[in-house]
């Protein structure tokens, strides 16, 4: 495992754990977030996401987490292993709830620095695009998942006692 590839709905936990991966394996671990936000929740344009997205797979090592349909099948070539939450809505946008409530007013670990939680601009409309993607956003990841590489493994998890089994198998770094 070289490669690693995390990708889900909002508040399935891929942040969280692409930390405990990364924790265990060693690879460095990037988060979508980053490449997507700038300070103050500016977003950066398509081209520049595109740019720093295909930066970070060309290196030889990574855990790279989060969305950005425009880029999974360049990032579904180089990983070695694609792992797929695949929680409810529901359940997603309470841990989104959770977590803005957790950290209100302060920056989240995986979060572009000067980005704080709290509402602005893009929370309700956060929490609308959550709920209007849940099937498309589904329906894309069952396509790309359809006819992976050879070279990938999938792991497909549906629930957080499936996630804490399989970091277990993860042997950890020396």
């Amino acid at each position: 495992m070289q490669r690693v590839m995390i990708v889900g709905g909002s508040g399935s936990g891929k942040s969280t754990l692409a930390r405990a991966l990364g924790a265990r394996t060693g690879l460095p671990v990037y988060h979508m977030d980053h490449v997507q936000w700038k300070a103050g929740w500016v977003s950066r344009s398509v081209e520049e996401r595109e740019l720093l997205a295909r930066d970070i797979e060309s290196r030889a090592r990574w855990i790279f987490e989060g969305g950005f349909s425009a880029t999974y099948r360049n990032r579904i070539a180089r990983c070695d292993t694609l792992i797929w939450l695949d929680f409810p809505v529901g359940l997603r946008l309470w841990r989104v709830t959770r977590r803005l409530v957790r950290y209100w007013g302060r920056e989240r670990p995986d979060m572009t620095p000067g980005c704080r939680e709290g509402f602005h601009r893009e929370t309700l409309p956060f929490y609308k695009w959550i709920w209007d993607t849940r099937k498309t956003s589904r329906e894309g990841v069952l396509r790309l998942i359809a006819t992976p590489p050879a070279h990938v493994r999938v792991v497909h998890l549906t629930s957080a006692a499936q996630v804490a089994a399989f970091l277990e198998t993860v042997p950890p770094c020396p």
